[in-house]
Parts: structure tokens; sequence; C-alpha cells
């Protein structure tokens, strides 16, 4: 068995000269609070869920991105009520959230 039953990675990387990237929509403060949510719900430990930044996932035009394994579920996101739905959702009640996969 894993020692997390799953990952989330945000991308959250900048891109020079203009370019579309995910830091371009608060990358790193979405994953800082789906961080601090995953720990208030109990879920960010050992036999949970692990919340880690990641750089360039490849996926800049489709907006911020995350991926969650071990599915490999692709999100984006607009604000913090997209990343709570997914931490509730899909991880807490294993539905992935259809509306925000890309």
């Amino acid at each position: 068995m894993s020692y997390y039953t799953h990952h989330l990675f945000f991308c959250t990387n900048q891109r020079d000269g203009g370019e579309a990237c995910c830091a371009d929509h608060n990358a790193r403060s979405m994953r800082d609070y789906a961080k601090k949510l995953a720990k208030e719900l109990g879920i960010h430990r050992a036999g949970g869920v692990r919340v880690n930044l990641a750089g360039c996932l490849g996926r800049c035009s489709e907006g911020p991105a995350l991926v969650v394994y071990p599915e490999g579920v692709w999100y984006t996101y607009v604000d913090a009520e997209d990343i709570e739905e997914i931490l509730r959702e899909h991880i807490q009640n294993g539905c992935p959230v259809e509306r925000l996969k890309i």
C-alpha cells in the first residue's frame, strides 16, 4: 500500500515573457489553501492525501492545473470553492469533479 492514498500536484510555474502560466492564476495560494483545508479536514496525513507544489505540468493553455494521483485526473480551477470541491468530492468521496476536469 502507498504511504499516501492520493497526491495533489499543483503547477506553480512562472513563465517569462508574458506566456500563459499557472502562477498568473494564484496557483501557489490555491495550493496553500488546499493544504490548509486538507489539514482541517484531517486528511493531510500518512494514509490520506499529500498536497505538493510542482513545476510546469505542460497544460498552461488550459488554465491553472493540478493533477491527482494515483488516478491521474487533471483539473483546472478558478477559486477556493473549486479547490474545496475537489478535496471533498474527489479525495474524500471518491467522485471526480467532472466540470473541472481538463
